[in-house]
């Protein structure tokens, strides 16, 4: 387009997002989403969108205080339930299969998701994380 100001202001709303990016810590949710994306070629926002409640709830238990300021901006009792319920207001596809993932592709998953370390709030357990991408 040849609308300058909104160029600059999508290249800016973009370097902010990569500036975001460059300084905190990717945990589950980053670390399945690409796994999942990356390893069954399921499309990337439609796979963070269902992936995040889910997460969400696995890390629960680590961060209380966390999980508490969610529920009040989305004014839900329970984060994880109040994000997936937001998703399923707005239409958003709430499961895997409906975007190409394979029953058969989530032990693949669980033992991808789990082979390299990285920080996450909670302990990352091979069989949690199985269940978790089960229940996705």
């Amino acid at each position: 387009s040849d609308d300058r100001e909104a160029r600059t202001e999508a290249l800016y709303g973009a370097w902010l997002c990569g500036v975001c990016l460059g300084t905190v810590g990717m945990a589950l949710h980053h670390k399945l989403c690409h796994t999942l994306g990356g390893t069954f070629d399921l499309p990337h926002a439609e796979t963070h969108t269902i992936v995040l409640p889910h997460a969400l709830a696995y890390n629960a238990p680590a961060v209380p205080e966390a999980m508490a300021r969610i529920s009040r901006a989305i004014g839900s009792a329970d984060a994880s339930q109040g994000l997936y319920d937001l998703a399923k207001r707005l239409g958003a596809k709430l499961a895997l299969r409906a975007v190409g993932m394979p029953e058969s592709g989530i032990d693949k998953a669980a033992d991808l998701a789990v082979t390299n370390a990285y920080w996450n709030p909670r302990p990352l357990e091979r069989n949690a994380i199985r269940d978790l991408i089960a229940r996705a």
